[in-house]
């Protein structure tokens, strides 16, 4: 991660002939292998301290310091404007590569290890998912981005509004809203299924952009069919409820693209027969684990 990040930040370093990506690129690659050296060397029940110290060293920069102090939108409806502005924002680089290009070879490593809004969220109490929702909630999440990108075209062309990329007010307007709701519902959404992670299940619109190229994620959790003896642990601790089994037994690696590359599954495995590996295969099907009725283990979806 280091070496890909530092790799990225000095080609476009020479290519724009900017410091930015070198500062960006270079701070973030830095802070996200240093969360994921700790998550390797520390014990097992204190690996999430280096998995929750990326998400706040990288969480905390994007918005903090980028949204924040340089007053710069960096929610899905500022990407929309900067791009029909012909703008080069770092939304707009931010995006192409966390969660357009960049899940080709990381998946969704983002919403693991550096999302603002997951990082607030993974410190709330339920951890342990109790499974899926049934129905289609996950249809939510569709919504969303479409009424995000519904009402950046109706503002553009339907009432002329423009941003101002001298005077960025309205940029800092829409950071503080757009997060305040995402907050907001992430945090109701958390406490009522008791789940941390609800909000990144049916709700958050960025996940339209990220389940498409992550299907053809390079990198994907693999399993050994014969050390696996479906003793079900690594479905429990998962947060985005994977029935990894499924996928070691067949033979393939975990295909669903609901995968955070969070490696809960990995160190929960007794056996030892998960790991993170290289390799082409297309994903998408899904086998995800889905709450009864009365909040126990869930059935196959």
């Amino acid at each position: 991660m280091f070496v890909v990040f530092w790799t990225l930040a000095i080609v476009l370093w020479r290519a724009t002939g900017s410091i930015i990506p070198v500062i960006n690129f270079g701070y973030i690659g830095t802070s996200v292998a240093l969360g994921m050296g700790l998550y390797a060397v520390l014990p097992r029940q204190k690996k999430s301290i280096g998995r929750k110290l990326a998400l706040f060293l990288v969480g905390g920069y994007m918005f903090g310091l980028l949204g924040l102090v340089g007053r710069e939108n960096m929610q899905l409806e500022g990407f929309f404007l900067y791009l029909l502005a012909g703008f080069w924002a770092g939304a707009i680089m931010h995006y192409l590569v966390a969660k357009v290009f960049g899940p080709l070879i990381f998946g969704r490593g983002w919403c693991g290890w550096a999302c603002w809004t997951a990082m607030v969220l993974d410190l709330l109490p339920y951890r342990r998912s109790p499974g899926r929702v049934a129905g289609k909630w996950g249809l939510l999440r569709y919504a969303h981005f479409a009424l995000s990108l519904g009402l950046v075209l109706g503002l553009w062309y339907g009432l002329g509004y423009r941003i101002d990329l001298k005077q960025r007010a309205s940029d800092f307007t829409w950071l503080v809203a757009g997060n305040t709701l995402y907050y907001g519902l992430g945090i109701a959404l958390a406490i009522s299924l008791k789940d941390n992670r609800a909000f990144c299940k049916y709700v958050c619109p960025i996940t339209a952009l990220l389940k498409v190229t992550s299907r053809l994620s390079l990198m994907k959790v693999r399993g050994k069919a014969d050390l696996c003896t479906e003793c079900g642990a690594c479905t429990r601790q998962c947060p985005m409820d994977i029935r990894i089994p499924e996928y070691v037994k067949t033979g393939r690696r975990v295909l669903s693209t609901e995968c955070i590359i969070c490696q809960s599954c990995i160190y929960a495995c007794p056996e030892r027969a998960l790991s993170l590996s290289f390799g082409f295969d297309v994903g998408g099907r899904e086998a995800l684990r889905e709450r009864s009725s009365s909040g126990g283990n869930g059935v196959t979806l």
